[in-house]
């Protein structure tokens, strides 16, 4: 319970001490560090670490945005392999998309 807590005080200084401008930007569309914070919340400290490494992971360069050939949706083929849609995508990234600067 105690390292649960310390981890999401260290996400909240995170939040309150960097400001959004300096912070590198996020591949999904529910932020990095919103999303552990979420999951260690909701299911536990381990649940949040397992995020964590995930997202450390798969949250950086290395990805490739594709079009589904039967489908036509857009895809995201993450660093480590995994497949994520639109509705994971960050915004940002959709809309570089639509613009044709991606």
């Amino acid at each position: 319970m105690i390292m649960k807590r310390l981890l999401l005080f260290v996400i909240r200084c995170y939040w309150a001490f960097v400001p959004a401008s300096g912070r590198r930007k996020c591949l999904f569309r529910e932020s990095c560090s919103r999303y552990v914070y979420r999951r260690a919340s909701e299911r536990g400290l381990l649940s949040g670490l397992a995020a964590f490494r995930h997202r450390w992971q798969n949250c950086r360069g290395g990805y490739h945005v594709f079009e589904h050939p039967v489908s036509g949706a857009k895809k995201m083929m993450l660093p480590g392999g995994g497949v994520i849609g639109e509705d994971e995508m960050a915004l940002r990234l959709l809309d570089e998309i639509k613009l044709g600067t991606r």
